[in-house]
């Protein structure tokens, strides 16, 4: 079965039918899944008629930035910490190993 697609003014058309229309009405007139409907719905009231095109909006990328930055920061803040507990560790051993060499 061939896909169909719907430019961004059919859909936003569809679903002002579907509020008005009903649902069930709408979709069975379209052949339209429900699931397709409601992303198309949420997609609508979340980033608008933008929503409709493919990809990320300008905010949702920028904050995917952030979050990558965040978390890059947050892997050497890890890695620093890990270091300097092993450099700690080995400084602990040495200096006991003085030490016991000192009272034998």
């Amino acid at each position: 079965m061939k896909r169909r697609t719907f430019t961004t003014e059919q859909k936003l058309a569809i679903l002002k039918e579907a509020s008005e229309n009903g649902v069930a009405v709408t979709l069975e007139k379209y052949g339209l899944y429900k699931a397709s409907y409601y992303q198309w719905k949420e997609k609508l009231e979340t980033m608008g008629p933008e929503g409709f095109k493919h990809g990320m909006t300008p905010a949702q990328l920028k904050r995917i930035r952030e979050l990558e930055k965040e978390n890059r920061l947050l892997k050497e803040l890890i890695v620093e910490k890990d270091l300097e507990g092993k450099l700690k560790d080995e400084l602990l051993k040495k200096k006991f190993a003085l030490e016991k060499r000192k009272k034998l």
